[in-house]
Parts: structure tokens; sequence; C-alpha cells
């Protein structure tokens, strides 16, 4: 009688295990499905600083196909599904004054290079229509953003540039004030702030992001640079790789009050995966992760939400997310907990596609306005490293800079 009773349970586990198995199967199966029909879009990655740091950037000595020590490679980006990136071109806040704008355009440029060395894979894209043709070739839309506002040393001439050479997304800050913007270290009370937010010169670097057509990112700013922005920002906004603050109260969080108002200025955030800023704890799982997209979902909505990995830019993964190739795992886990289909979708990249579509939409709209070409004050930026070349004298430029960001609102309140 024992004998048949503890096979009867263990015929009873049995099944239980199948009957999981197979749901997880499921959902695995679905989120494949669904990652074929819409492009996967994370809004950052980190790869370019590891060839800096592991290889100086000499890309001839590397091969994607077999490199192992990242969290990304080819045949992790082909396993994850990954169908556009943002690249990060980083660099550190000690660059700040010296040669950031240099190592930017080397960084920059190693992107550029990656895609002409494996054009198989990688697809050099600027556009949302280019992400879509990268994907209906399926190969991954490779575009490019600039972490940090210091790489732009204080320069619309530079910012210019850089969109150029195919940058489309601007961190207003890294951990660093710029000499216009106070970067989320001040929420701390680690840093003072400098500028009450953004400076003079910072809206006046908004505008002209507007003008360009650049996305405005506000990872790693203050609160108040956040409402800053999104009080003045004619195009919606993104988080490229921020979590939410009710679930890991960490400053480079978003709070609630600020995940409404991107909700109503459509904006999106791109939710990151690295422990600290998941559990606030050096561990975390897949199923922590989830918590994010939950209550982001929650709290405004599903239209706001996009994957943000921050891989190869963060030393403390998930359970579940060690690498690019694990976020199906995500996806099915979306799935496990309800989410529809469409919702899954926005979140792969429709969100992000329909951001950037709004970004071309204001960019096309002020494209009779002329580039902003007044420079920041001389007084903001003097140190040892800069000339003062071009500069008469800095009284008259404070005058000429307050009248000229006045004049820059005024004409983009004109055509809204």
């Amino acid at each position: 009688m024992q004998t048949r009773v503890i096979q009867t349970s263990c015929l009873a586990l049995w099944i239980s295990s199948c009957a999981i198995a197979l749901a997880v199967d499921q959902n695995m199966t679905r989120a494949l499905q669904l990652m074929s029909e819409t492009p996967l879009i994370d809004g950052h990655n980190d790869l370019p600083w590891q060839l800096r740091k592991q290889f100086n950037n000499e890309l001839n000595k590397v091969d994607l196909n077999t490199l192992a020590t990242t969290h990304t490679n080819i045949p992790k980006i082909k396993e994850g599904r990954l169908g556009a990136q943002f690249w990060s071109a980083y660099v550190p806040c000690e660059t700040q004054y010296k040669d950031a704008v240099r190592q930017t355009l080397e960084q920059i440029d190693v992107v550029h290079r990656m895609c002409q060395k494996y054009p198989e894979t990688f697809m050099f894209a600027t556009s949302s229509d280019e992400i879509m043709d990268a994907f209906n070739m399926n190969k991954t839309a490779s575009l490019i953003g600039v972490e940090g506002g210091h790489s732009l040393d204080s320069s619309l001439g530079t910012l210019r540039t850089m969109y150029h050479l195919g940058v489309r997304y601007l961190t207003l800050t890294h951990s660093c004030n710029t000499p216009w913007a106070d970067n989320w270290l001040v929420d701390t009370g680690s840093e003072p702030s400098q500028h009450n937010g953004l400076s003079p010169f910072g809206k006046q670097l908004i505008v002209e992001m507007n003008r360009l057509g650049m996305l405005i990112d506000l990872a790693h700013v203050t609160e108040q640079v956040m409402n800053q922005v999104l009080d003045m920002s004619k195009a919606p906004v993104i988080f490229s790789h921020s979590s939410a603050y009710t679930v890991c109260p960490h400053k480079r969080n978003v709070p609630d009050d600020v995940l409404i108002r991107v909700n109503q200025t459509r904006g999106i955030v791109m939710v990151n995966f690295y422990n600290d800023y998941v559990t606030c704890s050096k561990t975390a799982t897949l199923s922590d992760v989830a918590d994010h997209f939950d209550h982001i979902k929650k709290v405004a909505g599903s239209g706001i939400i996009g994957f943000g990995g921050d891989y190869d830019g963060v030393t403390r993964l998930p359970v579940g997310l060690e690498d690019v190739s694990k976020v199906p795992n995500l996806v099915a886990e979306l799935l496990r907990r309800g989410w529809s289909d469409e919702e899954v979708k926005d979140a792969l990249g429709n969100n992000l596609l329909r951001v950037m579509r709004k970004v071309e939409e204001v960019r096309d709209s002020m494209s009779a306005g002329m580039p902003d070409d007044v420079p920041i004050p001389y007084d903001e930026v003097k140190n040892t490293c800069r000339t003062s070349f071009g500069y008469p004298d800095a009284g008259a430029v404070h005058t000429v800079s307050a009248a000229a960001l006045l004049l820059a609102l005024a004409l983009q309140a004109c055509v809204s």
C-alpha cells in the first residue's frame, strides 16, 4: 500500500513538472515568434567601451564571433534575437576639459568600423526606417548614442558634427556635472548642484537637439533636469537605461511622477538590468527585472516601456540575464505574467520606433530654423586647457547668450 502511494505521488509530481515545462516552452515559443515579428531594440550597450578597454580599439585584433570576455558577441546577439542596438559612445568623466571630444570620436569610429567588418551581421542605421530595413534583412540595426554631455566640450558645433556622423541620442550627463547640466549624483547629496538643473546654455542645447532630430536621453540626470526637459522639449524623450525608482530607490532610476509625465509626453523608459538598479543590492534575478516592467506598466502604461540592458557597461547582472543571449527569457517571463502580444511588441521595439518617428517629425517641422551658433559664455567653461579665441569679452557674450535662448524658444513656439 505504501509503495502504491509513493508511486502515485511520484506520478503526480512528474505530471506537474511536465505541465510546468510545457507552459515554459509555450511562453518561449511565443516570445521567439513575437521577436521575429517586431525588432528587439535595446537602448544601451557598452561593447564599444570594452573594445577600447580590452583592445585599445584595435578591432583588427578582435573576432566578435569568438570574443569570450564580454556580455556581447555575434553568436550571443543572434541567440538573443537583437533587432537593433544603440551602441554607446562613452568616455569617462575624467576626460572632461581634456580629450573627451577626441575619445568620443574614436568611439563613434569603432562602431562604424564594427559595422564595416561584419556587414553580414550589422547594418549602420540613423532612422526609424533604417531600423526596419535592417530587421527585414535579418541584420542588427546599429545606432549610436553618446553617453554624457561632457563629450561635447560645451559646443553646439560638436553636437551637430556628431549628429552628422550618425549619433542619434545624447545622454545629457554621465556621473558628473557639465558646465550646463547637473547629474544624478546631485540628488544623492554627494555633489553640489551647479545649475539648478539646466543652465541657459543647457536649454539652448535642448532646442538645438529638437531641431536636429536627436533623441534627448535623461538617464543620469537629476529629477530637476528631467522635469525641465519634459517642460520644454517639443519631442518625446528617452531614458536609455534606467529602471523604476519605486521598485529600487536608487537615484539613477525614474520616480513615479516622472513616469507619468513620460507617458503624457509619449516618451520611453528602457529598463536597465544592472543588479544595483534592479534590487538596490548586489544580487538580482530575471523575475526582479520583470517587476520593473510590471511597475512601469501599472503606473504609466505599456506604451512607455523598452529594454535598456546596459550590457558590457555593468559588472553585475541578474541570474537568467547574464548576457545578451538571455533576453528572450525575459520576454517569455512577461508573457507568463499575462502581458498581451501587443504589450510585449510595444516594449520590444514599437515604443522606441514611435518615439523616434515623432523626433523625426519634430525635426522636419523645425527644418526652416537656422542652427544655433551662439557659444556658451567663456566664463562658464574657462580652464587651463581651453583657449578663448573668438570671445571678444565675456560680459557681452553672456548678454547675447540669454537673448539667443529667448529667440530660440520663441521660434520653437512659433512652429508648434
